[in-house]
């Protein structure tokens, strides 16, 4: 059985999705609509309420790490990749480089970003405070508006010239 709720945040409402084991998803507005709830689905904002409790001080600057039971469906290197990003202290950043280099892959660089955009708990799992070599946002799920929403509620002020949301 799968368990969803929709909160409103910053950054426009969020879809939680989580099973017996916890957290599967976070899902941005611009990701869903009512055809992503699936008919096996049932709303809960009961089994979703430390969750949403969690994300909602997040935002209010009152939490910066979260303490929640998850459970991301992924590979093994998605998850080792995940596992890493969890390891980002707030407030912080890292590249590319650096989470290939955190697991002894300093030539996986691109696989690095490929497991990063299939994150499917984004903010839990802060793939937001990977960014380039080259110190500037790259891609985000969830827009790279709300990546630089994301860092500065953490406290880390990224310039929003245009340039800074350009890929290359």
């Amino acid at each position: 059985m799968y368990y969803y709720d929709i909160i409103s945040t910053p950054i426009g409402n969020l879809l939680l999705l989580a099973g017996e084991n916890g957290l599967k998803k976070i899902l941005f507005e611009k990701q869903f609509d009512s055809s992503a709830i699936s008919n096996n689905w049932q709303q809960n904002s009961r089994k979703l309420a430390q969750v949403k409790e969690q994300l909602l001080a997040y935002f209010d600057r009152k939490l910066s790490n979260f303490d929640l039971q998850l459970d991301p469906d992924g590979t093994v290197f998605q998850k080792q990749i995940w596992k890493q990003l969890q390891e980002i202290p707030y407030g912080e950043l890292r590249s590319y480089q650096d989470i290939a280099n955190s697991i002894e892959k300093p030539n996986a660089c691109r696989a690095v970003g490929m497991a990063n955009s299939k994150n499917p708990i984004p903010i839990v799992i802060p793939c937001h405070r990977v960014i380039g070599k080259n110190g500037k946002l790259t891609g985000y799920a969830g827009g790279l508006e709300n990546k630089a929403i994301l860092l500065e509620t953490e406290g880390i002020n990224q310039s929003n010239s245009p340039q800074q949301f350009q890929l290359f």
